[in-house]
């Protein structure tokens, strides 16, 4: 034998005919008590990091409708999202045609992209989604990539424009 095969330095898949033990799936009858006696010797509880978040109310107001406050709060969220290639958001550089929030809670998205090439035209729709969705109140979000009315730099804010030095 090899003196390297000896020695067993070397990690390898099991051969086919190893028997391979797995780890127990861990329960829920196997979580620790609190009320146990166990649990005094651990100390108190630390507080989780989600608590705040589990607990955060959604915003009061108007559920759905234009002007109100769940609407305001989807933009606001958009307005975090940047354009990898530019320096401005993508609310603020007139990707977001329409953000509408039913009585239902449910946020409908109208956005388009400056071109249809774009590098992020598989991404931006999604993390679109995934941002609305996230909003405290929002049951559901979708979103409607749209190509007309085509975007164009007219379609920016002033903010956008005076950022990008087109001002």
């Amino acid at each position: 034998m090899n003196k390297l095969q000896d020695e067993k330095e070397f990690v390898a898949a099991p051969a086919p005919n190893d028997e391979v033990v797995k780890p127990p799936r861990a329960r829920v009858s196997d979580v620790i008590d609190p009320d146990a006696d166990t649990a005094a010797d651990a100390g108190p509880r630390k507080r989780d990091y989600l608590d705040g978040f589990l607990h955060q109310q959604p915003a009061s107001g108007e559920v759905g409708g234009p002007g109100s406050d769940l609407q305001t709060a989807v933009v606001d969220a958009l307005k975090e999202i940047y354009d990898p290639e530019i320096p401005v958001n993508i609310y603020d550089l007139g990707l977001i045609y329409g953000v509408d929030v039913d009585d239902d809670a449910d946020a409908t998205i109208t956005m388009t992209l400056t071109t249809p090439h774009c590098p992020v035209a598989e991404t931006m729709p999604g993390e679109v989604e995934l941002r609305a969705a996230s909003v405290p109140g929002i049951r559901d979000a979708e979103v409607n990539l749209v190509w007309d009315p085509p975007w164009s730099p007219e379609k920016m804010t002033d903010e956008a424009r005076l950022e990008l030095g087109m001002l």
